[in-house]
């Protein structure tokens, strides 16, 4: 028997989210900006999801370019006291498969401009 939470046979179990490790946005996944934030849409498993901050937005998109998710957490701009709710966030997009772990080494240096990512929103709600 199967527990409610476990991935359905021959499919793979999600990433287990440790934002120490590099991660980056699906392949599968495309994020459509909007004035909340972005709706992220992935084509295998056609779940749906709402970045309700457009620095998690920024975030999602700059993880590829970054060696953690910690690191582009730190090169975003988000303060110290946000990013946990940003990690918790991170993880449920890890759970739904919306982020995955990259086992590349990021782009050499990358430097953000200035956006959303320079101006931390305190919305703890972010997804």
């Amino acid at each position: 028997m199967t527990s409610p939470t476990a991935p359905a046979a021959g499919a793979p179990a999600p990433a287990v989210f440790d934002s120490a490790r590099p991660w980056r946005r699906a392949r599968s996944v495309a994020l459509r900006p909007e004035p909340f934030g972005a709706l992220a849409y992935h084509f295998g498993n056609r779940k749906l999801s709402f970045l309700k901050s457009r620095t998690l937005v920024t975030v999602v998109q700059a993880l590829a370019d970054h060696p953690s998710a910690d690191a582009t957490l730190v090169a975003c701009g988000v303060p110290e006291v946000q990013r946990p709710a940003y990690v918790r966030a991170l993880a449920d997009l890890a759970r739904s498969e919306m982020i995955e772990r990259r086992t590349s080494p990021p782009p050499t240096a990358r430097t953000l401009g200035a956006g959303p990512c320079s101006e931390a929103e305190t919305n703890e709600e972010l997804l």
